[in-house]
C-alpha cells in the first residue's frame, strides 16, 4: 500500500477496513506527539499533564485561547499546534477518501466534523435557554450520522466519480513471457530453379 497517498493525499477511495486502520495509525501518532509535548513540558519547567485532542484544532478560531498566552508560554502551544495540524491532516485525508467511497464530496466533513466540533468548543458560551437544545441535538445527530456514514456503511459497488471500487480485485497480471522474435521458427521461401528436363523436351523419358 502507498502510505504517502493513504495518509496525506485526498484523492481516491478507501473501504471501511482502511478507515478503521487509519484510526489505529492516528492513535499511534497521537501517542508519539503526546510524548514529545510531555518532554517539552518537562524541559520548560511544566508538569507532564496536558490536554491533547481534536478540540485543540478548534481553538484556532477561539479568541479566548490566545488571551492568556505569554511569550514564555509560546513554544508549547506552537508544538501542540504543529502536532494537532499534522494529525488533522491525516484524519481529513483518510476520512475524505472514505467519503469518496460513499460517492460523497469531501465537503461533507463540514457537517460531519466541523459543525459538531465548533458547537462543542463554544457551547459553554451560549446562553442557557431552551433554544440551545435544538443546536445540541443537531450537533449530536450530525456527528452520529457522520460516524454511521463513514464507519458502518458499504461503499459504492461500482466505479464512481472518485475512482474504482477499492474492494474490486485488480485484473490478473499477464505472467506469460514476452514474445521473442528470435525464438520463432523462420520460414524460408522456396528458391526458384529451372523446370525439370521432361517438361522442356517432349518425348524425353
Amino acid at each position: 500500500m502507498d502510505w504517502t497517498w493513504y495518509l496525506f493525499r485526498f484523492d481516491g477511495r478507501i473501504n471501511r477496513a482502511k478507515l478503521w486502520l487509519g484510526g489505529l495509525v492516528l492513535l499511534g501518532l497521537m501517542m508519539a506527539v503526546g510524548m514529545v509535548i510531555a518532554a517539552i513540558h518537562i524541559l520548560l519547567g511544566g508538569g507532564t499533564s496536558f490536554h491533547f485532542g481534536a478540540t485543540d484544532f478548534f481553538k484556532l478560531v477561539d479568541p479566548d485561547a490566545y488571551r492568556s498566552l505569554t511569550l514564555a508560554d509560546l513554544p508549547r502551544p506552537l508544538i501542540k499546534l504543529f502536532g494537532t495540524s499534522l494529525l488533522m491532516w491525516v484524519y481529513f485525508a483518510i476520512s475524505i477518501k472514505r467519503l469518496h467511497d460513499r460517492d460523497k464530496s469531501g465537503w461533507w466533513m463540514v457537517p460531519f466534523f466541523a459543525a459538531p466540533g465548533l458547537y462543542d468548543q463554544f457551547a459553554d458560551r451560549l446562553p442557557d435557554s431552551h433554544a440551545d437544545l435544538p443546536l445540541a441535538i443537531a450537533a449530536l445527530g450530525l456527528g452520529l450520522w457522520g460516524f454511521i456514514e463513514m464507519y458502518c456503511l458499504k461503499g459504492s459497488r461500482k466505479t464512481n466519480r472518485f475512482g474504482a471500487d477499492p474492494l474490486t480485485p485488480p485484473p490478473p497480471r499477464d505472467t506469460r513471457p514476452p514474445w521473442d522474435q528470435q525464438s520463432e521458427i523462420e520460414m524460408t521461401p522456396h528458391k526458384a530453379g529451372p523446370p525439370p528436363v521432361w517438361r522442356v523436351k517432349p518425348g524425353y523419358e
